[in-house]
């Protein structure tokens, strides 16, 4: 189970913190898990944002560059997104999301990722 939280409405140039906590692992641990964010606009498809190998590696799509920070805490099985410089264009319902098997790497699309939170509202105006 995926738990996002940290959503809200903020101010164009403004700052947000996105967590997402992770729960119900069994055989493998939270560690073990490549995670990543995705977004989906108002009446657009869910695109991806940001993504954390399982060695702690990360990877932007281009819209996050620069402004954005994912990180994986494993010791509390949270995900982080750290948004800065938050334009318009980022509002969005953001999800995060977890692949599909255990010690696999990243693939950048939706159905790479087997397990997705209830999202949380991210505005700015």
């Amino acid at each position: 189970q995926l738990v996002e939280s940290g959503g809200g409405s903020v101010q164009t140039g403004g700052s947000l913190r996105l967590s997402c906590v992770a729960s119900g692992f069994t055989k493998y641990s939270f560690s073990d898990y490549c995670m990543a964010w995705f977004r989906r606009p108002l009446g657009k498809e869910r695109e991806g944002v940001a993504y954390v190998e399982t060695d702690g590696r990360t990877i932007y799509e281009d819209s996050a560059k620069g402004r954005f920070t994912t990180s994986k805490g494993n010791a509390k099985n949270t995900l982080y997104l750290q948004m800065t410089n938050l334009k318009a264009e980022d509002t969005a319902m953001y999800y995060c999301a977890q692949c599909w098997i255990a010690r696999t790497s990243v693939v950048r699309r939706p159905g790479g990722f087997g397990t997705w939170g209830q999202g949380t509202q991210v505005t700015v105006s």
